[in-house]
């Protein structure tokens, strides 16, 4: 195994759902394979809109447990809580020192929200807390202490770690070789996952597949994908359909051959193919459910674990942390 960091975060902001697990969950497990992995909760994120404390303990646990529901070993890897590391706040005011406004005036989500205060002809930034705008730092922060070297993240957040390159670049142009420049892992063929309305899925529009549904629940999910109008003796066009974008990251090579084949000479309901990949998603979650279930009873152990993670975690920052104080000068 490489001595590279791999390092994932993901915000506690709502329950995980199937495009999580595609987009970040999943390749993030099989990064652990090749290098030395590190996962965070990364709660003081998710601050800059969750602002209700036993929601944010709630959904902090709620990461925990999936993250130990699908496979991960906190034995073999650095599993924590941001919050668990003090060194993340003390380097995101060093970077921010390095930040240039005008890099986090572009930022992706600050700009949407300009752009949705100015559709609706209100200041450019009504409602917009300092927070969201310093998200970047806070984010390269959480990168740059572990001298990261591989992020697997969504092609939306592929100038985040950009944004972490270019401040950390600044920091070495200065003081020298001090911080290490991240590269972004984009598993191309999962970049965006359709939600049950055809947008990307995302929490914030509510169309997404829990992972962990009840059984019932999450055929009902299933079946409200969106799909055209056409009948099922019509010929289809798979890469367009919803349905099927979900089904080939499930199904068998066999089986997404059987269905492509079926949608292009027609014959295949839609119907045929909501019903398959709800099986699929049964199967493949049903186990790891009841395992989730189990965490969420337990809290104690999920806080045992996050912060066992932190002090193994800290055995990278505390060291990381005194470098980068003696290279500015403040230690």
């Amino acid at each position: 195994m490489s001595n590279e960091i791999a390092l994932t975060g993901i915000k506690p902001s709502g329950t995980p759902h199937i495009g999580n697990y595609l987009g970040m969950n999943r390749p993030a497990l099989d990064l652990a394979k090749k290098y030395q992995a590190m996962y965070f909760i990364a709660d003081y994120h998710a601050l800059t809109t969750v602002r209700n404390s036993e929601t944010m303990r709630r959904l902090t646990y709620d990461v925990a447990a999936t993250w130990l529901a699908l496979g991960l070993d906190p034995e073999k890897v650095i599993f924590y809580r941001q919050s668990d590391i003090p060194e993340v706040m003390e380097l995101t005011w060093i970077l921010a020192c390095f930040t240039p406004k005008g890099l986090l005036n572009r930022a992706h989500a600050y700009k949407a929200a300009v752009d949705a205060n100015i559709e609706k002809d209100l200041p450019s930034d009504e409602k917009i807390n300092a927070g969201l705008f310093f998200y970047p730092t806070l984010m390269a922060a959480d990168i740059l202490l572990f001298d990261t070297n591989f992020v697997p993240v969504g092609l939306d957040q592929k100038q985040h770690i950009e944004i972490a390159r270019d401040i950390a670049q600044a920091i070495n142009n200065t003081y020298g070789e001090v911080l290490t420049l991240p590269e972004a892992h984009i598993v191309e063929e999962v970049m965006t996952i359709p939600g049950l309305d055809g947008r990307k899925m995302s929490k914030s529009y509510d169309n997404v597949i829990p992972l962990f549904s009840p059984p019932k629940e999450l055929r009902k999910r299933v079946m409200r994908i969106v799909t055209d109008s056409k009948r099922p003796e019509d010929p289809k066009d798979p890469d367009e359909d919803n349905v099927y974008a979900i089904y080939k990251h499930f199904a068998s090579p066999e089986d997404i051959q059987r269905v492509r084949e079926g949608y292009l000479k027609g014959g295949l309901a839609y119907s045929q193919v909501k019903t398959e990949l709800y099986e699929l998603l049964e199967a493949e979650f049903s186990e790891a459910r009841e395992k989730y279930n189990r965490y969420m009873e337990d809290w104690g152990y999920l806080d045992q674990v996050l912060l066992q993670g932190a002090e193994k975690a800290r055995k990278i920052s505390i060291p990381k942390m005194t470098q980068v104080r003696q290279a500015i000068g403040v230690d």
